[in-house]
């Protein structure tokens, strides 16, 4: 007897401005996004890194390029995206050691994440730049 399968129809909703996601699930995607970031400008990030280390002279239009608004914000972007990925990876890594995963700790571990990470984005902002 060949086996019917049956598919239930479940609302699809497909416009992303009208999803609301709760915390932990933006934090979900922001650490993908920052993952994703950081991995895709690594290899630039090494090669600027290098290229300072070549001469003083380098090492000087470096800096001033470093000096520059654009090149700031891109780098206080890239600096929140690692501390972003490093508090959200943690929060992981605890859930996947089932430590939090009720719906009430799980959320309260997200918030943890952006109450952590933002103020340690800024702390190192004024530290390293």
């Amino acid at each position: 007897m060949a086996e019917m399968s049956i598919k239930k129809k479940r609302p699809k909703n497909l416009d992303l401005t009208t999803i609301r996601l709760p915390l932990p699930g933006k934090v979900s995607i922001l650490h993908r996004v920052s993952g994703a970031g950081l991995f895709l400008c690594f290899p630039v990030m090494l090669w600027l890194f290098g290229a300072s280390l070549e001469s003083p002279e380098s090492f000087a239009s470096f800096q001033s390029l470093a000096s520059m608004l654009p090149v700031k914000v891109i780098f206080a972007g890239l600096l929140w995206a690692f501390v972003h990925h490093f508090c959200a990876g943690i929060r992981f890594l605890l859930l996947d050691l089932h430590v939090g995963i009720e719906k009430e700790a799980a959320g309260k571990s997200a918030a943890v994440v952006f109450a952590v990470s933002i103020p340690l984005t800024l702390i190192l902002w004024g530290v390293l730049l």
